[in-house]
């Protein structure tokens, strides 16, 4: 039988939705008697930060983590013997995927990789000032000293979703 990330990703969606929480990222990795699956959850609309904890709890971790693996066990979605179960918060530095992810975290910093380079660049931190029609526009004078643009460059950049390869946020402390 062969593994299908779609029906995972449903079951782990499915299992969220009935606690209140979002599925942001599931991945699977190594092979044979070495495979971790990851699950990482939230809560919709939560940052967690160091002054507002917010986000999951290790026991929203806990109680996913049993729901979800028994379904995967009963259901077989992981078929060819063990595999560790993972289920964390995306922490600080979360991965940003989907134009969701743009949307909910307009205002913050971010580091990404772009698929074709932008303006002779491929490595972008900044601000993100906005997200419209598939589109970020990013905010590069927040950047760290070594990432921000040198004299005479524009201190904002407008960077297609499809051209991005990899974005996490940078946390703020």
């Amino acid at each position: 039988m062969a593994l299908d990330q779609e029906n995972i990703r449903q079951i782990a969606e499915r299992v969220a939705g009935s606690s209140g929480l979002e599925v942001v990222d599931v991945e699977l990795q190594g092979a044979g008697k070495h495979r971790m699956l990851r699950v990482f959850i939230d809560r919709p609309g939560a940052m967690a930060t160091p002054e507002h904890p917010g986000g999951v709890t290790h026991e929203d971790c806990a109680n996913f983590s049993r729901e979800f693996g028994t379904i995967v066990d009963v259901e077989d979605a992981v078929p060819g013997g063990s595999y560790v179960l993972e289920v964390s918060s995306p922490g600080l530095d979360r991965k940003l995927t989907k134009a969701a992810d743009f949307e909910r975290f307009r205002g913050h910093r971010l580091k990404l990789i772009t698929r074709e380079p932008v303006n002779n660049n491929r490595h972008f931190e900044g601000k993100l000032e906005s997200f419209e029609n598939g589109k970020l526009l990013l905010d590069l004078s927040v950047a760290r000293r070594k990432m921000r643009p040198k004299e005479g460059e524009a201190p904002k950049v407008e960077i297609e979703l499809r051209n991005v390869e990899k974005a996490n946020l940078v946390p703020e402390i």
